[in-house]
């Protein structure tokens, strides 16, 4: 049940930012007018419409989740600062709190990492399946040279003959790996 309640928080969360990032992208001039109005340069309308897509696009299918998290949330709360800073205004106070709320929701899934059906979660469990067959192959090569070695003599016979090529007897020669001389 956690992970379905972690994945509905993500989902949610990101569509907050996917459908304000497409409005700033669909409407620049009245996002532009929006910046403009709180001192801000108008020509960050188009990059801030493009980090808000992405990011949520991000957050919806879990790519660097814990880092769009982080970068979401440092968005959230600059948005308090510059648009609802007016605590005398009882909708400005609401929509501060919202935005805090909407921080707090993305520090919290930067501190749980709830990555399960997720980009992340998937990178995740296909590393860790790596990294545990790398280990049962290093285990099994050392094994199999374990056995190849045990199984090889150290040594081999070799016939001594005289001069005219009769056996004189046998000796036990140390036996030579291809690359020693």
């Amino acid at each position: 049940m956690n992970t379905i309640a972690a994945l509905a928080g993500r989902i949610l969360l990101s569509l907050l930012f996917i459908i304000s990032g497409l409005g700033k992208l669909f409407d620049v001039s009245s996002a532009q007018a929006a910046l403009a109005g709180v001192g801000l340069s108008p020509d960050l309308a188009l990059p801030t419409g493009l980090f808000e897509l992405i990011g949520g696009l991000a957050l919806m299918f879990g790519v660097a989740t814990r880092i769009f998290a982080v970068l979401l949330a440092g968005f959230t709360l600059l948005t308090i600062l510059f648009f609802h800073h007016n605590l005398l205004d009882h909708t400005q106070v609401v929509e501060a709190l919202k935005n805090l709320a909407i921080a707090g929701g993305l520090l919290a899934l930067f501190a749980h990492r709830q990555v399960a059906w997720s980009y992340d979660g998937l990178r995740a469990r296909r590393d860790r399946e790596s990294a545990a067959r790398d280990a049962e192959m290093r285990a099994a090569r050392a094994e199999g040279r374990a056995e190849a070695l045990a199984e090889t003599p150290a040594t081999r016979v070799e016939t001594v003959t005289d001069v005219d090529g009769n056996p004189t007897g046998t000796v036990a020669v140390a036996r030579r790996r291809w690359w020693q001389v």
